[in-house]
C-alpha cells in the first residue's frame, strides 16, 4: 500500500515506501542537502508522511544516536570548550539535529548516555532541554509534582520585579516595580545564562516552616511587620492615563483647559482646584479617587441646524481625565506631545507605594502560593538561639499534599548559600545534590537537617519540637488586595435593565446569581431573597389593569390612571421586578400578548 505524503499540511502524492523515504530524507537533512529545521515524521498505522518546513514551529536540538553511542563524542565536546569547534559546525556534520513536536514523535529519546537502549534515536544535549523557558527557572523541579512546576512558571509571570530599567521613561497603562530586587541565592544554569540576575523578580526571605496559632492555615502566611517597615516585599504601581485634544467634523474640537461653570457636566469648583491654569496637574500632587488630572472640554455630541433667528452661544460638554474611583496615589509625571495626526496629547502617570498588607499574595518558585493572614511584629516572632527571626512563616501541611520536595530543598540550598558566600546551582537534573548542601551546613555548626531550635517570641520559652528554617526565594505577585478590594452600598444603575452595573471599576454591585437564589430558596428565606432580587436590585411600581390584566398608565395632565387597551380605571399598582415588565414589552414587541391576572394577597 502507498504512502500518502503532506508537504506542509497540503498532499503532494504517494511514496511506494514510506519507512525508506523518511530514512533518506533524515539522511540528506543530517548530510546538509536539506536546511536543518526542516522536520519529518512518518505514522506507521495511518502510512502518512509529514514534511513540514514552514515558519512558526518550535523546535529543539537533540544529539543523534547511531548504533547504541551518540554521534557527539568526548573529543568533540572538548574541542567545543576550547573553541575549536562551533555549536552550528556540529548542527552541520549531523551530529546534533532539531527536532518540532511532530517529529518527537517519532525519537525515543534518552536523558543520559547510561538510559541508551537499542531503540534509543536521540540523547537530550542536557536535561535541562526537555523543560520550556519559563519552567527552566524553577530550582529542582524533578522533585516536584509536574502541575506545581507548571504553577510555579505561571506565577513568575505575575510576580512584581525591575521589568525595565527604563520604567521612568516609558507610559506603561499600567507595571509594577519592586523595591530592593534580589538575585536568588539558588540559581539554574538558565537563569544565569539569560541574565535575569539583571532584572529580579523578587527577593531572599528567611522562611520558617511552623503552624503560627492558627493564623496561617492552609495557604496563609504569617509575614514579619519589622521587615516589612525594613522595605520587605515594597512596591509601586504606576498607571497612566492619556487625553487628546480631538478634532471633529464642523470645525470644531476639544480644549485642554479648566471648564467653565457654563459648561454641561460641571463638576464643581473644588474638583478643579488641584489644576494649573492651563487646565493640567502638576507633577507631585496627591491626588484620591475621582481627582481631576487633565481639565477638558468638547463640543456637543449632536450638532443641531441652527437657524437666523437664534442665538446660539456654544455649548460644551465636561470631558475630563480623572483618577479611577477606587485608586489614589501621587502625580509622578506628565508629558505633552503630538499625535501622528498632529493633535495635542497629553499622559499623566500616578505613582501609588504599595506597603505588603493582610490580603497581598506571595509565592515561591514551587507554586506553594498564599496571602498574608497575620503581620506580625518582630518582637512577637519566633527566633533561634543566634536572634534570627524568620521573615515568613509558612504551614507545614502545604507541603506533604502539594508534593513540593523541591521547596524544603531550597531552603537548605538556601541557608547553606548564606554560610558559603555563593550561589548554589538548582539546575533541573544536574543541580547540587542533597548530601552535600548537608555536608555545608554540617561544616558551620548546623544540624544537617536544617532543623533549629526557636523560641517563642511572646513568652521566651523555648519550642518543643526542632522547626526547619531556611531561605528561600519568594515572589510578591500582581493581585494586590488595594487593587481587588470592593463594596457598593448605592450606585448607578443599567439604562436597559435598572439592575446595578458590573464590576469594580464601574461601581458594580455584587452579583447574586442562580445558584445562590437556589439555596435561598432551598433555606425557605423569603424575606432575604426578595430584599436581593427586588429591593436591593431593580424593584419598581407598575400599573395593572383588573378587567383586561394589560400594562395601565399615569396621565400627568389629568391626574389619572387608566388601562389604554380597555379604557377601564381599574387599576392596581403591583410591585415587580423591571427585568420582568422588561421581558412584558419585549413580548409585545414580537405581536404576543401577555395578561397578568391579581388577587389578593393572602
Amino acid at each position: 500500500m502507498k504512502t500518502t505524503v503532506y508537504l506542509n499540511g497540503r498532499f503532494v502524492g504517494f511514496s511506494e515506501n514510506g519507512e525508506k523515504l523518511v530514512k533518506e530524507l533524515r539522511e540528506k537533512r543530517r548530510d546538509g542537502e536539506l536546511h536543518h529545521h526542516v522536520s519529518v515524521s512518518y505514522y506507521k498505522k495511518s502510512n502518512e508522511l509529514f514534511v513540514n518546513s514552514d515558519e512558526g514551529r518550535p523546535v529543539r536540538p537533540l544529539v543523534v544516536v547511531k548504533s547504541g553511542k551518540p554521534v557527539v563524542t568526548p573529543e568533540m565536546r572538548e574541542k567545543v570548550v576550547k573553541g575549536e569547534l562551533h555549536w552550528n559546525d556540529l548542527v552541520k556534520s549531523g551530529a546534533i539535529e532539531y527536532l518540532d513536536a511532530e517529529e518527537e514523535e517519532n525519537a525515543y529519546v534518552a536523558q543520559e548516555e547510561k538510559n541508551i537502549v537499542e531503540r534509543t534515536t536521540h540523547i537530550e544535549v542536557d536535561p535541562l532541554g526537555m523543560l520550556g523557558y519559563a519552567s527552566a527557572q524553577v530550582p529542582f523541579p524533578e522533585h516536584n509534582m509536574a502541575p506545581r512546576v507548571l504553577m510555579a512558571a505561571q506565577h513568575t509571570k505575575q510576580s512584581l520585579g525591575l521589568y525595565t530599567s527604563s520604567y521612568a521613561l516609558r507610559t506603561d497603562t499600567r507595571s509594577h516595580i519592586l523595591f530592593y530586587p534580589q538575585k536568588p541565592l539558588v540559581q539554574t544554569r538558565a537563569y544565569t545564562a539569560l541574565q535575569h540576575g539583571r532584572r529580579p523578580s523578587g527577593q531572599n526571605y528567611i522562611v520558617a516552616i511552623l503552624s503560627y496559632k492558627g493564623f496561617n492555615m492552609n495557604d496563609a502566611v504569617v509575614v514579619n511587620q519589622s521587615a516589612i517597615e525594613r522595605s520587605m516585599g515594597r512596591s509601586a504601581f504606576l498607571r497612566t492615563y492619556t487625553t487628546e485634544e480631538r478634532r471633529y467634523p464642523g470645525g470644531q474640537r476639544d480644549r485642554i483647559e479648566v471648564p467653565q461653570e457654563y459648561v454641561q457636566g460641571y463638576m464643581g469648583e473644588e474638583s478643579y482646584g488641584l489644576l494649573d491654569e492651563d487646565g493640567i496637574i502638576n507633577p507631585e500632587t496627591p491626588v484620591g479617587g475621582d481627582s481631576v488630572l487633565v481639565g477638558k472640554t468638547s463640543p456637543p455630541r449632536f450638532l443641531k441646524e441652527i437657524s437666523a433667528l437664534d442665538v446660539e452661544t456654544e455649548k460644551r460638554r465636561e470631558s475630563s481625565v480623572t483618577v479611577r474611583s477606587n485608586e489614589s496615589g501621587v502625580v509622578d509625571a506628565v508629558i505633552s506631545s503630538n499625535t501622528v495626526s498632529g493633535n495635542r496629547l497629553i499622559k499623566v502617570r500616578v505613582r501609588n507605594t504599595c506597603v505588603p498588607e493582610i490580603g497581598d499574595k506571595f509565592a515561591s518558585r514551587f507554586g506553594q502560593k498564599g496571602v498574608i493572614a497575620l503581620v506580625q511584629r518582630q518582637e512577637d516572632m519566633p527566633f533561634t538561639q543566634d536572634g534570627v527571626v524568620p521573615d515568613l512563616i509558612l504551614n507545614p501541611h502545604a507541603i506533604p499534599g502539594r508534593m513540593t520536595a523541591g521547596h524544603l530543598l531550597e531552603m537548605l540550598a538556601g541557608k547553606a548559600a548564606c554560610y558559603d558566600g555563593e550561589a548554589k546551582d538548582g539546575t533541573a537534573f544536574t543541580g547540587v545534590k542533597q548530601r552535600e548542601l548537608e555536608a555545608a551546613l554540617l561544616a558551620k555548626g548546623f544540624l544537617p537537617t536544617g532543623q533549629e531550635v526557636l523560641y517563642d517570641g511572646s513568652t521566651g520559652r523555648k519550642m518543643a519540637a526542632k522547626v526547619f528554617i531556611g531561605v528561600n526565594y519568594y515572589q510578591r505577585l500582581h493581585h494586590l488586595v488595594s487593587l481587588k478590594m470592593h463594596a457598593r452600598s448605592r450606585g448607578p444603575v443599567q439604562m436597559l435593565t435598572h439592575q446595578p452595573t458590573e464590576g469594580r471599576a464601574r461601581e458594580g454591585g455584587l452579583r447574586l446569581g442562580e445558584m445562590e437564589r437556589d439555596c435561598f430558596i432551598g433555606f425557605g428565606a423569603s424575606q432575604l431573597l426578595r430584599e436581593r432580587m427586588i429591593d436591593s436590585s431593580d424593584k419598581t411600581t407598575e400599573l395593572i389593569c383588573n378587567v383586561c390584566g394589560a400594562t395601565g398608565v399615569f396621565d400627568k395632565v389629568k391626574k389619572r390612571k387608566y388601562c389604554p387597551l380597555c379604557e377601564s380605571s381599574d387599576v392596581e399598582e403591583v410591585e415587580m421586578s423591571y427585568a420582568f415588565k422588561l421581558l412584558i414589552d419585549e413580548m409585545k414587541s414580537i405581536g404576543i400578548n401577555p395578561k397578568m391576572k391579581l388577587r389578593e394577597r393572602s
